[in-house]
């Protein structure tokens, strides 16, 4: 193998590595909030924060990257970014709620420009199989995901390391991944801004196709964190019994991890992404339908469907990132703002269709809201996925 190959092969590894360590800190939360409640005492306002409050720093931060890019790199902004989220994981362990808010807030940091750089990075080392690393590294994200949901309760009750000790064990996978990435430094150089960040920000602004992406990824999110929160509920409410609607949660998870795979290598290989994107909002469409139906025959089919549809639509949104753009500059500067968009759409999504439900006591109701942003969603993902560069 020559050098070269080696560098793309390690360079690859460190790259999923990243992406493995970026979900964990989230997911991880979740199983453990009964365990963390009555540690802790706090309410279900502020122990939904601990989830709400990474995806609103998500929001804020994203767009700021470019900042970091032009001083540092994007090698060196992404090895401060492993280090703010080895920090922040470990800030969660010290026994005391301030140091459990502060940790969650300074890994969010963390985390948003870990999302924002890794498009930027695929494009500027991997142009010619951008499709092919896209989809590992979204695959990577998934099955981090997946892994620190199912494993969050076994680290504290079976290995006895409690809850703090659940979350702070992440750091070790953070930690070894800046350790893969620091060979990475040696080729770090600022980015040479073409211009400002106010006026890239307006720029993007103005271009159909930047905000077509943007709000791609936004929506994709909007639809995720809401199956996220309340499938179980919905499952639960149809008489399916805790334990499997949560199996269920965790296979809609583990079939998007598939998606996530598949279809951006496949994608990416089109001379466009039209055809992609109407067939998964088509099966999205199909399972929030077919949820909608009391009958819980074909739960699995429509679950396993959804999970899919959302899986791929995330690899296809970052990879509308990588292909819609020239240059690495070009690709953090729409990562950041499309992320910024996304996460601030998505973080509205689970009280939105709560609310919906709150108010109309059935679930039809706001699962037909689904259906129209499915379609908004492919409305989006058409015009984004037409060969153009912004």
């Amino acid at each position: 193998m020559s050098p070269q190959k080696k560098y793309k092969l390690f360079l690859i590894i460190a790259i999923a590595l990243i992406a493995f360590t970026l979900r964990p800190p989230l997911t991880s939360v979740g199983p453990l909030i009964y365990e963390i409640r009555l540690d802790t005492g706090l309410s279900n306002t502020l122990l939904g924060m601990l989830t709400t409050l990474p995806i609103l720093v998500f929001g804020l931060v994203s767009v700021l990257t470019p900042l970091l890019t032009r001083r540092i790199g994007t090698e060196g902004t992404m090895a401060f970014a492993l280090l703010v989220l080895t920090a922040g994981i470990l800030l969660r362990v010290i026994p005391t709620n301030i140091a459990l808010f502060l940790g969650t807030l300074v890994l969010g940091v963390g985390i948003a420009f870990g999302n924002v750089l890794l498009p930027g990075i695929v494009k500027k080392s991997f142009p010619e199989k951008s499709g092919l690393v896209t989809g590992i590294y979204s695959g990577m994200l998934g099955i981090g995901a997946a892994v620190a949901s199912g494993v969050s309760v076994p680290l504290s009750e079976d290995l006895g390391l409690e809850w703090r000790g659940s979350l702070g064990v992440w750091a070790i996978f953070s930690f070894v991944a800046l350790l893969f990435w620091l060979p990475q430094l040696r080729r770090s150089i600022p980015v040479v801004a073409r211009r400002s960040l106010r006026e890239s920000l307006k720029s993007l602004g103005k271009s159909s196709l930047a905000w077509h992406v943007s709000l791609f990824m936004g929506l994709q999110s909007f639809t995720f964190y809401i199956i996220i929160a309340w499938l179980p509920e919905i499952l639960q409410d149809r008489g399916i019994g805790a334990a499997e609607a949560g199996w269920l949660l965790a296979l809609c998870q583990g079939v998007g991890v598939i998606g996530t795979f598949i279809v951006p290598n496949w994608a990416a290989r089109l001379s466009t992404q039209k055809f992609p994107v109407l067939v998964l909002i088509i099966l999205e469409m199909i399972s929030i339908i077919g949820l909608m139906i009391p009958n819980t025959t074909f739960v699995l089919l429509w679950v396993s469907m959804l999970g899919f549809s959302m899986g791929a639509c995330f690899g296809v949104a970052l990879l509308f990132i990588v292909l819609r753009t020239r240059d690495t500059q070009s690709a953090n500067e729409i990562s950041g703002v499309s992320q910024s968009i996304g996460y601030t759409i998505a973080a509205t999504g689970p009280a939105l269709f709560g609310a919906l439900f709150d108010i109309t006591a059935m679930w039809s109701i706001p699962l037909g809201f689904l259906l129209i942003i499915s379609a908004l969603k492919l409305w989006t993902g058409l015009n984004a996925g037409r060969r153009a560069f912004i």
